[in-house]
């Protein structure tokens, strides 16, 4: 498949008139001859940087937001899509925006659309649109969309202003010790061979470590950047993502923090379309094709699988032994009660709610810790390096 190109260009109409843009295509050639189709003479083109930090999801969110207002306005979804391009700063998302549009006035589909612009547009993008489109509710599904996607957003932005301020502690305290390590301690080994004495038990496993450090420190390095390099090629293995999901759901704050993410994502899309009409089962298909995590998608293909033999919904949820009591009360009632949806919209607000509450308190339960072990590690080099000093008079009077 040949890759597409941003490219901008100028051209002349019939009547001597100047008219410029931007567009995707594969060639210099390919751009020329779709000016010329436009009865267009070109007199300047040429190629683009494309930013992939562009395609990120804030962008997106923005423009499915402005989209779904302009449809609630009465726009046609042509319409909508070339006036956000209009208004577009970032010449990729005009040029995009502005090729969905004539994708959409020649009667393609738009979840088709979107759905050649992987970088842009993930899966859930593409399962709300569709969505949309089956039941008529294009414009809710883009609001909900947008809202979903400013809430992982915020919860993303809080997580990682949480761990700014560790990272940055640790890196200090890291660099510190290694300082102290390498350089400070083999100054204090070399003061303490001039006295007849025997050091402390503390200060001899500290010197024994700054001894293995000084030894094996390029070992540990090239271990450390050999691991980081199979665990990036790991990253697609499915296996080993299964393995690593589980883990980090077993930790106790990345777990809760994370579980509570995927919870919140699973009931917002079996919300929407329960919503929209669509039958459970295939909102549990969509949730899934939404998802990224082989292990979540396991979890809700099993799931799947149970409920088509019968099984009740809450029942096959409880089997996989990642959704809480709550979660299958509240799933069990609404089935009960054909309240299903109005359940589902409860489950997904309350797990929002407590992961943004679990991301707040993040940085004040890590604070205390942080400080404990920090102080803790450089505290006990400095009292390993001056506890023999402690001692120095009687190492002095041993030498007379």
């Amino acid at each position: 498949m040949k890759i597409r190109q941003l490219w901008q260009w100028r051209g002349l109409t019939h009547e001597g008139e100047i008219r410029q843009g931007v567009r995707w295509d594969i060639s210099r050639a390919a751009v020329l001859l779709a000016l010329q189709q436009q009865h267009l003479t070109p007199i300047g083109l040429k190629r683009c940087a494309v930013r992939s930090s562009l395609w990120g999801s804030g962008h997106g969110c923005d423009v499915i937001r402005q989209l779904a207002t302009l449809l609630h306005a009465g726009l046609t979804l042509p319409d909508g899509l070339h006036l956000l391009a209009q208004q577009q700063p970032a010449k990729q998302w005009q040029a995009l925006l502005e090729s969905l549009g004539q994708e959409l006035e020649k009667g393609v589909a738009f979840s088709l659309a979107l759905k050649q612009w992987p970088e842009a547009f993930p899966p859930l993008w593409l399962s709300m649109i569709r969505t949309g489109e089956l039941t008529g509710q294009l414009e809710q599904c883009c609001f909900h969309l947008a809202e979903q996607q400013e809430n992982q957003q915020r919860l993303a932005a809080k997580v990682r202003k949480a761990l700014r301020y560790p990272i940055i502690i640790l890196s200090l305290a890291l660099a510190v010790i290694m300082a102290m390590v390498c350089w400070v301690l083999p100054e204090f080994a070399a003061i303490y061979q001039t006295f007849n004495t025997p050091l402390p038990a503390l200060t001899r496993g500290v010197m024994a470590f700054a001894g293995f450090i000084q030894q094996w420190g390029w070992c540990l390095v090239g271990v450390t950047l050999l691991l980081i390099i199979v665990l990036n090629r790991l990253r697609h293995h499915t296996g080993w993502l299964m393995l690593r999901q589980k883990w980090l759901l077993k930790c106790p704050i990345a777990g809760s923090l994370i579980r509570g993410q995927k919870l919140s994502h699973i009931f917002s899309v079996l919300a929407l379309t329960q919503r929209a009409g669509i039958a459970f089962l295939q909102g549990l298909q969509n949730a899934g094709e939404t998802l990224e995590c082989p292990y979540w998608q396991h979890v809700l293909r099993q799931a799947h699988q149970d409920i088509t033999q019968g099984i009740p919904i809450w029942q096959a949820l409880k089997s996989s032994g990642e959704f809480s009591p709550l979660c299958l009360q509240l799933i069990r009632t609404g089935e009960v009660s054909g309240a299903l949806d109005t359940m589902l919209e409860n489950l997904a607000r309350h797990h929002s709610e407590k992961t943004q509450m679990v991301a707040d308190n993040l940085a004040t339960l890590l604070e205390p810790l942080l400080l404990i072990v920090t102080g803790a590690i450089i505290g006990t080099l400095v009292v390993a390096m001056y506890l023999p000093i402690f001692h120095l008079g009687d190492a002095m009077s041993g030498m007379g």
